[in-house]
């Protein structure tokens, strides 16, 4: 137990490939602080964050600024992302996210319908880095198989202990000895 408690306090580190044109970001500089391996690159689409050890990518994008750019741009763009990256997370960034920004994800959310494309409201850089660390650990390997293991245990303890369980257990016994009888 102690060797579990041991792992999960030590701190999850990877190597995250960020796009050039985030390279003074606020979320990049985040990363770097909690001794993330950050590679910089001109050949991944504006504004991607890829966690490639876990499969997923995300695409920063800033709720304010696409009230003035080209609708079908932001779209195209977005379609590229996710032809690329299967696992993709859009994160649509705003302080606060007014009927404006809503109406904003209603509409992407409208235009990629049956996509696997996710996207997910973030308020601050801060959010955004938890949020996407959270996605990525628990996407990787190691943690997703710890995660299927705990899962697999929880399952198990609550069959052993429901009360519910052993009833229907004990009603199943009955149901045998009468058929046998």
């Amino acid at each position: 137990m102690s060797e579990n408690n041991r792992q999960e306090k030590t701190q999850w580190i990877t190597t995250v490939i960020i796009s050039s044109s985030l390279q003074g970001h606020e979320i990049s500089t985040s990363l770097q602080n909690q001794r993330h391996r950050v590679r910089y690159s001109d050949s991944v689409e504006d504004g991607s964050i890829i966690f490639s050890v876990s499969g997923v990518a995300f695409l920063l994008s800033n709720a304010q600024g696409l009230f003035f750019t080209d609708r079908e741009l932001f779209f195209e763009k977005i379609k590229k992302f996710m032809t690329i990256h299967r696992n993709g997370f859009l994160l649509l960034s705003a302080a606060r996210h007014g009927p404006k920004e809503w109406d904003m994800m209603f509409k992407v959310q409208q235009r990629f319908l049956g996509s696997n494309l996710r996207l997910i409201p973030v308020h601050n850089t801060a959010e955004a880095v938890k949020l996407m660390l959270t996605i990525a650990k628990t996407s990787s390997k190691p943690h997703l198989d710890n995660i299927r293991y705990r899962m697999l245990m929880a399952k198990a303890q609550i069959v052993e202990q429901s009360s519910v369980w052993k009833m229907l257990h004990q009603r199943q016994l009955e149901c045998t000895l009468i058929n046998t009888t």
